[in-house]
């Protein structure tokens, strides 16, 4: 039995970063301001303080400004919103980014809603993610994790049109933004688990839920997740794995992804791209 093909998110990623780092420097050449990402960041969560530095040094990279907002886990919600719409309102901030998860205590989703949908790089907005479900309807931005996972298949070469697709979890984050992607690339997509798939996208934060006999002969597996399980072999006690059980998966798929070093790093490549579209955008449409 031949094992699956591996998709290299690493590398495509690299792709679009190198794309992003050339974009910005020719705005820099012609004395344009360079793209703004505020980030904002409330509470103690390592994890969420782990991904906010890896954003941050990813925008520093791409010659992207990094706006650092982080705030105690006792602040208000007033001051959260009050942040979010005094970025709305700074021109040399051109996309925004609320680092979730919230601490239980706020209003998540009233929080989002308060961001510029032309400020929106996560993709977050009713007003985008609704336009992503409209036909003839194009968002401002679409989800990174979701958008990431779509170019990810295409490198691996999908027939989208006809293909039967599975989307295991339905969040608001990735679920559903890439159940919508899917259908307009005319799938065939039901958010479930099946046997049935040409495409599986699992997204369910379950570590190694998805076993290889899940999953159709030659199928393209999308792996979104990423949990930490106990490992006594590693030095740290624990390893990263994602929502497939991958050493099965991968003798069955046509191709795969990995955890680590699938899609995790092209939802920074495309929160960059994103970045640079809404710099873009901030031109033709500026704040009045």
């Amino acid at each position: 039995m031949v094992s699956a093909q591996i998709i290299d998110g690493e590398a495509v990623a690299a792709e679009i970063r190198s794309m992003v780092n050339i974009a910005v420097s020719k705005r820099r050449e012609i004395g344009k301001n360079p793209p703004g990402l505020a980030t904002v960041l409330v509470g103690d969560n390592p994890a969420s303080h782990r991904y906010v530095r890896l954003k941050q040094k990813a925008c520093a990279d791409a010659g992207i400004v990094a706006v650092d907002c982080t705030l105690p886990a006792a602040t208000s919600q007033q001051t959260i919103e009050a942040e979010v719409l005094r970025f709305n309102a700074d021109t040399k901030v051109h996309g925004i980014l609320v680092q979730l998860p919230l601490p239980t205590k706020f209003n998540e989703q009233h929080i989002l809603d308060l961001i510029s949908p032309m400020k929106d790089v996560d993709g977050f907005h009713p007003e985008n993610i609704g336009r992503l479900a409209m036909k003839g309807r194009q968002p401002l931005f679409t989800p990174c994790t979701p958008a990431g996972c779509l170019v990810l298949l295409e490198k691996a070469g999908v027939e989208f049109s006809g293909a039967n697709a599975v989307v295991l979890g339905r969040s608001n984050i990735v679920g559903i933004p890439m159940a919508l992607l899917l259908l307009s690339r005319n799938c065939t997509v039901t958010i479930c688990h099946s046997r049935t798939a040409d495409i599986l996208v699992a997204a369910i934060g379950q570590p190694e839920m998805v076993k290889g006999d899940w999953i159709k002969p030659g199928a393209i597996v999308i792996d979104v997740g990423f949990s930490a399980i106990p490992d006594p072999s590693k030095k740290s006690g624990q390893r990263i794995a994602g929502d497939v059980d991958f050493d099965e998966a991968k003798e069955v798929a046509g191709a795969i992804t990995p955890v680590p070093g699938g899609v995790g790093p092209m939802t920074i490549a495309m929160l960059l791209k994103n970045t640079l579209a809404a710099a873009e955008l901030g031109e033709r449409f500026p704040v009045p």
